[in-house]
């Protein structure tokens, strides 16, 4: 079985890239399941709070997630033509202390996919995470690229994805990037 913790990069409500990842997790191949993370209760990084009280609960249940999963799959909206803060802090406590960067991150298989109300995808954001899964030693999966557009309409009002076209690209991607840690397993 190919375990993947998904994490979606939004705090929000019926956020469009947390029903990008229940639809990646509903589509993903037999023989690989998604566990839906969440970036709640992660407080804002500060430096002094852990020298005082160590990691936050929230962190420490995210690192284990994430290091009992094969891979991650950040599924990031794009703020302001980048990557949403909130999403980087995730991952800036998630590399606390820096010896638990191996651990958690290092040569573990990470695909990235997003989704956005607006007509240029998340490409800038999906961009902006490359230099910090090169700093925490990742392995990303290039071999096919989800930028989903327009994401307000694809889904119906209960979260589901309605739209065919972007149900079988995410199909084939979940199918590959599952392909893709299972090589790097072996």
């Amino acid at each position: 079985m190919i375990a993947i913790a998904g994490l979606p990069g939004s705090l929000r409500a019926g956020s469009l890239n947390a029903r990008l990842l229940a639809a990646a997790r509903a589509l993903a191949p037999e023989g690989c399941s998604v566990e839906a993370l969440s970036l709640r209760g992660v407080p804002l990084y500060d430096a002094d709070v852990e020298a005082a009280e160590g990691l936050p609960a929230a962190v420490v249940s995210l690192k284990a997630r994430i290091v009992a999963a094969d891979s991650l799959l950040l599924v990031t909206p794009e703020y302001n033509n980048s990557l949403p803060g909130v999403f980087k802090n995730t991952i800036d406590w998630l590399s606390r202390p820096p010896a638990d960067i191996v651990r958690v991150f290092g040569e573990r298989p990470v695909g990235l996919i997003g989704a956005t109300p607006g007509v240029a995808g998340t490409r800038l954001a999906q961009s902006a995470w490359l230099p910090v899964l090169r700093t925490l030693g990742m392995r990303p999966w290039f071999g096919r690229q989800l930028y989903v557009t327009g994401a307000h309409k694809l889904f119906d009002e209960s979260g589901e994805l309605t739209d065919e076209g972007t149900r079988d690209r995410l199909s084939t991607y979940m199918r590959e990037f599952a392909a893709f840690v299972a090589a790097c397993r072996a």
